[in-house]
């Protein structure tokens, strides 16, 4: 696996890479990709549809000329310090910030002198800025401010409360690990979960269409694709990194010294969960209760496409890995099935069902429905082979995520069944011009 770009260049190149390279996470740079696919989709539909007049702009009345003040100075070099402490700290701590980028963010740690010298370039570039465009006799105009413009700020917020959601939710699933380690757990780079990202993302952009009054319902189909894309490519980010997202155990492979994986017997299999007591102890409590299944790939199906053991996961979870020095020195000692794969592909595959549907779904809420009822149907089914925290709720015992996904799918089946309200566009014939 390549947990940073450290790993990820040397096993492109064959050659040794500078540590400092560390600091730039795999799985980071796939949220970032997921991000920017995310905004460009919905940038394309919001476009679409403030063209066929379904979205309109509101107006702004902006004072221009005014000089620069007191607080717009302060502010700027504000964000100019703190921007350029922690990124003048990157690369004299990198050592420090490598195994857990996250926590360094939040951290007090930095560089002063470059804090000070991006404080002292964002106060002069405001003030020099503010200058150009002062005029002897300010003046007052409106202007038109369409949704679009407005997704840059739609994703940095979404961004920064999909993060606190997906912490927090993923505290509540893997519970016993978070009580032994909060703060850790929580500044970690890893442990993310998707719906609880989700959910918090979906509140804040609830308060940011009423206070910029887009209708709601608007938003959420033009951004649906997008949320579909954007899961897929994070998908691909947790299993690159192997941060751990994985299925249950395919006992039809065990991990060899050298981490290649080997066909097993039954009398293997067990000799491997012997080898990785520790590891199966502290997650499985036994190694009777060890989730598995025994498949054998056919001869037409690469084998890492039902059985990989994620040599130098980002988690470092498994066995310790012969002669290896580094961070990232743990394999699983029996294979599992990538279901991180299957999720990514799969939710490509439905990002382009949801792109088609655009001129086809005229009601409003319904092309967020369709996201509903497929993302919970995918997650749902996938779950029955992933290995999570699972609730004891007596007669059954489901995993957080298919508590998320079944509500989804009600609620998407609900919309798409019941809801029937009409819009003033709901008889344009919507088209992906």
């Amino acid at each position: 696996m390549y947990p940073d770009f450290q790993y990820l260049l040397q096993s492109l190149t064959g050659r040794a890479m500078p540590e400092w390279l560390s600091i730039f996470k795999t799985f980071g740079f796939f949220v970032a990709l997921a991000f920017i696919a995310a905004a460009w989709t919905s940038t394309i539909e919001l476009k679409r549809k403030e063209k066929l007049g379904i979205l309109r702009p509101t107006f702004r009345t902006i004072e221009m000329g005014k000089p620069v003040t007191s607080l717009e100075l302060v502010l700027s070099a504000l964000v100019g310090f703190i921007l350029g402490y922690k990124i003048g700290g990157l690369f004299s701590n990198w050592a420090i910030v490598g195994p857990n980028p996250l926590g360094y963010v939040f951290s007090l740690q930095g560089n002063f002198l470059v804090g000070l010298a991006g404080a002292l370039l964002l106060g002069i570039s405001k003030y020099s800025e503010k200058k150009k465009q002062q005029l002897a006799e300010p003046v007052t105009k409106q202007v038109a401010v369409y949704p679009h413009q407005l997704m840059s700020e739609f994703v940095v917020v979404a961004a920064i409360g999909g993060l606190i959601g997906a912490k927090v939710f993923n505290a509540f699933e893997t519970w016993d690990q978070f009580i032994k380690d909060p703060i850790g757990s929580l500044l970690s780079s890893s442990g993310l979960t998707f719906y609880g990202g989700l959910i918090v993302a979906a509140s804040i952009f609830y308060y940011y269409a009423r206070r910029h009054k887009i209708p709601f319902s608007q938003l959420c189909d033009s951004i649906a694709p997008g949320l579909m894309l954007a899961y897929g490519i994070g998908r691909f980010g947790c299993h690159f990194a192997g941060d751990g997202d994985w299925g249950i155990f395919n006992s039809a492979y065990i991990t060899r010294p050298d981490t290649t994986l080997a066909v097993s017997t039954g009398k293997d299999y067990m000799s491997a969960l012997h080898t990785g007591m520790g590891y199966f102890q502290s997650n499985f409590g036994s190694i009777g209760n060890v989730p598995s299944a025994h498949f054998l790939a056919p001869s037409w199906l690469p084998r890492w496409s039902v059985a990989m053991n994620y040599a130098h996961n980002v988690n470092n979870e498994g066995i310790p890995i012969v002669g290896c020095i580094g961070r990232y020195c743990s394999v699983l000692p029996v294979s599992v099935f990538p279901t991180s794969l299957y999720e990514a592909l799969t939710c490509i595959g439905l990002f382009f069902v949801l792109w088609s549907l655009r001129g086809k779904l005229f009601r409003p809420y319904h092309m967020f429905g369709a996201y509903l009822i497929l993302n919970g149907v995918e997650r749902f089914i996938i779950e029955k082979i992933r290995v999570n925290y699972k609730y004891n709720w007596g007669f059954i015992h489901p995993t957080q995520a298919e508590i998320i996904s079944t509500i989804f799918i009600i609620a998407g089946l609900s919309i798409l069944l019941f809801y029937r309200k009409n819009s003033k566009q709901a008889t344009v014939q919507l088209s992906d011009e």
